[in-house]
């Protein structure tokens, strides 16, 4: 049903959920996750075959409406909602975890990212011929993105801002060096551009006016500038990867880039197992955890990559889960996008390969109850706050709820099956391992 929307400034626009019968892939994510009145879900599951009528509709409004962003904060749940994604229609599992971190992100920042993607699934689902996930604004503007083997995707996306730093200098050094003999009003602007490099928003408002006055000057240097005219506007570097990459194959290359102190937002789509490969033990796999190369239970804990980042005391770290705290979500993507150096997201990303019950249609549901019963953590550690960098924006966890959280997943609530001696023992252990990454949160909160 269309309905008029609801908001301050909205009152004479409409508000429709817009499903395309081309594009869903069945999941029912949306089902579970979308609220509804009087017992009743806003949305329902239908046989595709009696919507696919509704397809030319979908296609109109996909591609005539407009996105209205200006009438909400876009760092709100709402408001971040109605920017337009620069990432969608992945080929990723029906439910997939990761991608929706994905979306969020791209809509944040998509118009200025550049993103250096380590392989596995997000290689996969973001870059197989002949479609992409990834699209262009009116204005021809998207995510530049580019694909690197495994270990050296960090030393990838470190090299990627280097270029852009060393591209940014030489803009400024050449724009200062037009502005030494040119006319008045001509300065003025390009006086106006450098009194506010690195503030994107501001930039883009300035750089069409810089653009025509140095296609105009007669200065020999203009050119130069004018070759680089799509960096005059600051990019945002990512790097994105999931666990495998990160906790293991190119742990060495992330130390070795967040141990520099560079301005790179690093993202890790954390599914505890090496998921593009069959579901493999990595790392970050919890104990008790069943996976390939732990097929009787993972009798190790799971690497703590978070607080290993905040040893260093110059990295902005956070760990989020959708599901649990949109809102967290979101202001975490902020503040390590804004923090001028190293940022690491670790971003709980429920898979295919755990089994969940009832599918990955109930995977914001499980994350949810993650955070709940103290299996994973909300927190933010930003370095800006000197007195009290680290901050846990989950609540005390009941991990009463512990074991009915890891038997709703088939990688935990086999183990009995396969390793009756020890599913006790380890799955003891999986609990007790939470219980030591809170307590030590908790100290360095205090």
């Amino acid at each position: 049903a269309t309905l008029p929307a609801v908001g301050k400034g909205v009152e004479n626009l409409k508000f429709r959920v817009m499903i395309s019968p081309d594009n869903c892939v069945g999941c029912g994510l949306c089902v579970v996750e979308c609220p509804g009145k009087g017992g009743k879900k806003a949305l329902t599951m239908e046989d595709v075959h009696d919507r696919i009528h509704e397809a030319p509709l979908a296609d109109y409004i996909f591609k005539k409406t407009t996105y209205k962003s200006e009438f909400m904060p876009t760092d709100s749940i709402k408001g971040s909602q109605f920017l337009m994604p620069y990432f969608e229609v992945s080929g990723a599992c029906a439910g997939c975890g990761e991608t929706p971190y994905y979306r969020l992100v791209s809509q944040l920042f998509g118009r200025d990212m550049m993103i250096a993607n380590a392989t596995g699934c997000t290689s996969i689902y973001c870059g197989s011929a002949p479609s992409t996930p990834f699209v262009t604004d009116k204005d021809g503007e998207g995510i530049a993105w580019g694909n690197s083997l495994f270990e050296d995707n960090a030393e990838y996306g470190y090299g990627m801002k280097v270029a852009q730093e060393f591209k940014a200098n030489r803009i400024v050094e050449i724009l200062t060096e037009i502005s030494e003999t040119a006319d008045e009003a001509t300065k003025a602007t390009i006086d106006a551009y450098l009194n506010i490099k690195g503030n994107r928003n501001e930039e883009r408002l300035v750089v069409k006016e810089l653009v025509k006055v140095l296609e105009k000057s007669t200065h020999p240097r203009a050119f130069e500038v004018l070759e680089m005219k799509r960096d005059l506007v600051s990019n945002s570097v990512w790097i994105v990867g999931g666990d495998g990459w990160a906790y293991d194959i190119g742990y060495g290359g992330l130390d070795h880039v967040i141990a520099n102190n560079l301005n790179v937002n690093i993202m890790i789509l954390d599914t505890e197992v090496y998921s593009n490969t069959g579901g493999q033990s990595s790392k970050s796999s919890q104990a008790a955890s069943i996976a390939k190369f732990a097929a009787g239970g993972k009798p190790t804990a799971k690497k703590d990559l978070g607080q290993i980042a905040m040893t260093y005391g110059h990295v902005y770290v956070a760990s989020i889960s959708m599901g649990a705290n949109r809102m967290q979500t979101i202001k975490a993507l902020k503040e390590a996008e804004a923090y001028e150096g190293p940022s690491v997201i670790l971003a709980y990303s429920p898979c295919i390969e755990h089994g969940i019950k009832g599918g990955l249609s109930n995977h914001q549901v499980q994350q949810k109850k993650a955070v709940e019963c103290g299996y994973w953590t909300l927190y933010r550690f930003n370095p800006n706050n000197v007195e009290k960098p680290l901050t846990i924006d989950s609540k005390e966890p009941d991990f009463t709820k512990f074991r009915e959280f890891v038997m709703n997943e088939t990688r935990f609530n086999q183990l009995p099956f396969v390793n009756g001696d020890q599913a006790e023992f380890l799955l003891a252990k999986s609990e007790e391992d939470a219980k030591k990454r809170y307590t030590r949160l908790v100290k360095l909160a205090a």
